[in-house]
């Protein structure tokens, strides 16, 4: 059965540069409505189609409920006023639903179930690590800025580290903004931060440990660029993921030898270590914590390990990935031992390797015991529980139009 959108009402405002039409098409496209219909007269007998408002903005997850059933309509409340939205329908109810839609009533709509956000629970997404209740809102020409702080908001991940997580959402919703309206794709922003990881592990060789840190810290700044860039327009694609995680993956171990090789003196104060036994520490460390978090998926649960608890999703912030790490090693060179900082990287790694260690085998045990482990994501309402601490750093409160 062929499946298709009729689109309705398009209100001539672009968000993150795009129109109605365009963000519904990728969308959809996504979920199975490969073809807009422009006329009605046009709709197989054998096929469906989603009617859709275009003067509303909608979270994902209502048009995912919506394409996955049939003779379903979606209405919101807005203004006092129950508005019907959307609505999937078979063939022979498309004239009927269409003229629902268009004069605002669901009344004379029959052989079709009715539902609201209210009949969609939050949802716990482990792409974005974070729980976040479904949205529709209109789409008018004085809420577009909070439209788009809506859409740039859903695409931060809820648990990250504390730089990507408090300092770089603010400078990186006005790069992403100049991005999408200059037509620059997430891709290429990754290209760019790919030649910047390069630049920075040389300059670290090379001993110009300051000028590696600009360019590495301005790399992870369009290391979050780049994602949010991808969701808001939403261009995600299957290579560009394998491009930024790659380069995730690999390049902090090489700026931390690279680092240990760029030193022009070095003095043992903490470990007592030499710099070719601080870096395998390091790299091994970083090993394991990787390790932990690709069995913890494989034999403990399908979500991160940072996602289990409140303690988890806590020390997400500061473990031993690279923007903590990028902290210990600017503020060595800004007290003039860079040695030290390598030495406090060595350190945090350790620490943060067995903290992992432990959470990872008390994972296990649980579930062994048959209370197998549920991430506290899915046991909160962003929207009730705001008075949770957690709840407050790491989900977003419910969107409402006013």
């Amino acid at each position: 059965m062929g499946k298709y959108w009729y689109l309705l009402h398009d209100p001539g405002i672009r968000l993150w540069n795009l129109s109605s039409e365009e963000r519904l098409g990728r969308v959809l496209r996504g979920l199975g409505f490969e073809q807009r219909l422009e006329d009605l007269q046009q709709l197989p007998e054998s096929s469906s189609v989603l009617f859709v408002r275009g003067d509303f903005l909608f979270d994902e997850r209502v048009l995912q409920t919506l394409g996955k059933e049939m003779n379903l309509v979606f209405q919101v409340q807005n203004q006092n006023t129950v508005i019907p939205v959307a609505s999937h329908v078979e063939a022979g109810k498309a004239q009927m639903a269409l003229e629902g839609l268009l004069a605002g009533r669901v009344d004379s709509m029959q052989g079709v179930r009715t539902i609201g956000l209210n009949d969609l629970s939050s949802t716990f997404s482990k792409t974005l690590k974070k729980t976040n209740a479904p949205f529709v809102l209109p789409i008018r020409l004085k809420d577009k800025d909070s439209l788009e702080e809506q859409l740039f908001a859903g695409s931060y991940k809820g648990v990250t580290d504390l730089v990507t997580k408090f300092l770089w959402p603010l400078p990186a919703k006005w790069v992403t903004r100049f991005c999408a309206n200059q037509g620059i794709r997430p891709n290429h922003v990754t290209a760019l931060s790919f030649v910047l990881a390069i630049a920075a592990g040389v300059l670290f060789w090379k001993g110009e440990l300051l000028w590696g840190l600009l360019l590495g810290w301005f790399m992870t700044f369009l290391d979050t660029v780049d994602g949010k860039l991808a969701r808001v327009t939403i261009t995600s694609s299957w290579w560009g993921n394998i491009f930024d995680h790659g380069i995730d993956l690999i390049h902090p171990p090489l700026w931390y030898w690279a680092w240990g090789m760029g030193l022009v003196s070095f003095s043992p104060d903490l470990l007592g270590l030499s710099p070719g036994s601080l870096i395998a520490v390091i790299v091994a460390g970083y090993i394991v914590g990787r390790l932990v978090e690709g069995f913890w998926h494989l034999v403990v649960a399908k979500f991160g390990i940072f996602l289990w608890r409140p303690f988890d999703s806590f020390f997400r912030l500061v473990t031993a990935r690279r923007n903590p790490n990028l902290i210990f090693l600017t503020c060595s060179v800004v007290a003039g031992r860079p040695d030290m900082g390598l030495e406090m990287v060595a350190v945090w790694t350790v620490i943060s390797s067995v903290i992992l260690l432990l959470r990872f085998m008390m994972g296990m045990w649980s579930k062994l015991r048959g209370d197998s482990p549920r991430s506290w994501l899915t046991e909160i309402d962003p929207g009730k529980d705001r008075s949770v601490l957690a709840v407050r750093v790491f989900t977003n409160p419910p969107a409402t139009a006013e």
